[in-house]
């Protein structure tokens, strides 16, 4: 954009010489890395690991942005604890919700007087207001953005596959072959829009017995290993269930909020994570060089 140097595209005078393409890249450009988040069916606890692969980031320094474009189920307010709508800005831009210095957030249920309202938008209309999500949004300068996509490979994905061609998508999947055959669709979607694959996710990949310590595999495991091995892609790593998970998010509490806390759990996100980040150069130069001033 002329004139814009990715800085002016805020203000009500620049947005009304630019068109809406031109904003979108305008924005986009200020955000450095961006990751999508999918899963090739529901109940994989999809939106749980955007969640926590947001807040490892931002535990870690860099400026994140969560959005959640799961139009018709979204659930990231819930599981932060964010509560009330958006506001707007004087430049009539959406300011998303603070949850912390370093982590900002936008959901459509926090643009809904009533957060039971169904949402019955067809493709058109999800298009529009996912691209407002971004456009119309005041982001500001992000290492991260992390954009939680619904289930399968229908509207938003595509949509956000479109508007975010440089992005990079984590598959997140469980260990039974129900779930993996519908992930392996998710692959070939990914593969067809020419959307690069940063890894695979296996979720809920056995449980810690919190007596005894013993790991119980209850949903099998290593599905995901063999499936990323098989499909050509890389592997982020394995999550283990954790009730405490469950019990966060239904509080909205992150287990990863808690000074004290230490589990498996969040021991595999650390590590996932890290590993996410080496997908991503010019991310790992920024925390060399965080590290360096410190």
């Amino acid at each position: 954009m002329d004139n814009c140097e990715g800085k002016s595209c805020s203000t009500c005078e620049s947005r009304k010489k630019h068109s809406k393409d031109e904003i979108l890249a305008c924005k986009l450009a200020r955000i450095q890395n961006k990751i999508i988040v999918m899963s090739g069916k529901g109940g994989v606890g999809k939106s749980s690991v955007a969640v926590y692969i947001a807040l490892a980031l931002s535990q870690k320094g860099y400026q994140v942005g969560l959005m959640d474009i799961d139009l018709h189920g979204p659930s990231i307010p819930k599981m932060l604890g964010l509560h009330g709508l958006l506001r707007v800005s004087q430049d009539q831009e959406i300011l998303p919700h603070e949850y912390s210095p370093n982590l900002k957030v936008v959901s459509i249920e926090s643009l809904l007087e009533d957060s039971d309202s169904a949402v019955i938008w067809r493709g058109p209309l999800k298009h529009g207001v996912i691209q407002q999500f971004i456009s119309d949004c005041t982001w500001n300068d992000l290492d991260f953005l992390v954009v939680d996509c619904p289930p399968g490979t229908g509207d938003e994905p595509l949509s956000i596959a479109r508007l975010i061609p440089d992005a990079k998508a984590v598959i997140v999947t469980t260990p039974q072959e129900v779930a993996l055959a519908d992930v392996r669709k998710s692959i070939n979607f990914c593969k067809k829009v020419q959307l690069d694959i940063a890894g695979l996710v296996e979720n809920m990949s056995g449980l810690y017995c919190p007596h005894c310590q013993q790991f119980i595999p209850i949903f099998s495991t290593g599905g995901g290993q063999k499936t990323s091995e098989t499909m050509g892609i890389a592997f982020l790593g394995s999550l283990p269930f954790d009730p405490a998970v469950v019990a966060g998010g239904d509080q909205g509490k992150p287990v990863m909020e808690d000074p004290n806390a230490s589990s498996p759990f969040i021991k595999a996100v650390v590590d996932m994570v890290n590993r996410l980040i080496e997908r991503f150069p010019s991310a790992e130069s920024v925390q060399a060089h965080s590290q360096s001033v410190h």
